[in-house]
């Protein structure tokens, strides 16, 4: 019979010094918590109501409560590599973006959606260059951004306006999801499609009638997403 180690932990305090992250959840519990306590109270006591479903690249400088404003139980977020939406078909297998999109959409009730690409994706350059053989879920994961690639070497621009187009694809995905196209058609939900840009600190809103993503220091709206696909690719 086979078993399982059991790993088994010391309760004696360790002689080093406690590391960066054991240092900031400290500082939460001791510093942040107490002056929002309530706050997480309620949220137990109310349950999550979140009109957001950010969907986001996993990118580490990409940092939707920074670029938002937004509190906890604001926000329900969904990140992965690219910020990329699997087909509804299944044609992915199981996937945790698919479970998050159901969720937000039949169970929490959002009212909006944003799809937040960013400037200097990795997913994007890894989609024209290539991954490690050894990569295999992730060679499959990036054919996701395949239709938003153009036929040219990839040069600054290019990787931006496929960043750009990539936003757009995934919101295109978004509508073939029979609960999003039936809230999104009902009035009950829209679509918004957002490019970060890192190092002017701007983010870029996609204006589905304009076909172009505007920045949202000049916009006068956050981005309307696509309806029926009425939309063309930037």
């Amino acid at each position: 019979n086979s078993t399982v180690p059991i790993h088994r932990w010391s309760s004696e305090p360790e002689a080093a010094m406690p590391d960066d992250l054991l240092l900031r959840l400290r500082n939460f519990q001791d510093d942040y918590f107490p002056h929002h306590q309530q706050r997480f109270q309620d949220l137990v006591a109310q349950g999550q109501h979140p009109k957001t479903l950010f969907i986001g690249c996993s990118d580490s400088r990409l940092v939707p409560y920074l670029l938002t404003g937004a509190g906890p139980g604001e926000l329900f977020i969904v990140r992965n590599v690219g910020a990329l939406v699997p087909p509804y078909d299944g044609s992915y297998g199981l996937h945790g973006t698919t479970a998050g999109i159901e969720f937000a959409v039949l169970q929490l009730k959002v009212k909006s959606i944003i799809v937040c690409g960013h400037s200097h994706c990795g997913a994007v350059r890894a989609a024209y260059e290539g991954v490690p053989a050894e990569a295999k879920a992730l060679q499959s994961w990036l054919t996701l951004v395949d239709e938003a690639l153009l036929p040219v070497r990839p040069s600054a621009e290019a990787l931006l306006r496929t960043e750009q187009r990539s936003i757009v694809l995934q919101l295109e995905r978004l509508m073939d999801y029979p609960m999003v196209r039936r809230a999104v058609e009902a009035g009950e939900l829209t679509l918004h499609g957002w490019h970060y840009v890192i190092e002017d600190g701007d983010v870029h809103v996609f204006d589905a009638q304009r076909g172009t993503f505007i920045p949202a220091s000049i916009a006068n709206h956050i981005g309307a997403g696509p309806y029926g696909g009425a939309i063309q690719s930037p």
